[in-house]
């Protein structure tokens, strides 16, 4: 299935995803209590956060985030991402971890858990996001350096 203007668009590939980072969420906060922030249980793993969670499940969560994506890329057809270099890659992973403990929390804790939850700092926090996203883009493509379709 594609969307129109969006070729490479998958949305069923989507939906799943969704319905599984929600399910994984809905079972984190039903049977450990806990918000699957990605950040905050990255944080916990490094040692640079306390929490109930134990540093052994913590690097049990982080280890497994890549992993996944490595089994459902082996596994399936999963176009392989090549948008950017590693080191920029690198850059951009600490610039946002700066962010995410500057806002205390990241897109999985504010955007998914805490929406759910109408948690007004949640609220703020994900319209941040979207409008910096939303700057980002624009200012790129002004730049001439954006990513055309």
């Amino acid at each position: 299935m594609t969307l129109p203007g969006f070729p490479e668009a998958a949305p069923l590939a989507g939906l799943a995803g969704g319905v599984l980072i929600g399910l994984a969420a809905a079972i984190m906060l039903l049977g450990a209590g806990r918000i699957a922030g990605v950040s905050g249980i990255a944080a916990r793993a490094f040692g640079l956060a306390d929490g109930s969670m134990p540093r052994a499940g913590a690097w049990a969560f982080v280890i497994g985030l890549p992993l996944g994506a490595l089994l459902v890329t082996g596994l399936t057809e999963a176009p392989r991402p090549s948008f950017a270099d590693p080191v920029t890659l690198v850059i951009a992973g600490l610039i946002v971890g700066i962010g995410t403990r500057l806002g205390s929390g990241c897109t999985s804790g504010h955007g998914v858990c805490g929406m759910s939850r109408l948690s007004q700092r949640s609220l703020v926090a994900v319209a941040t996001f979207m409008a910096t996203g939303f700057a980002t883009v624009a200012a790129m493509n002004a730049l001439g350096i954006g990513v055309s379709p």
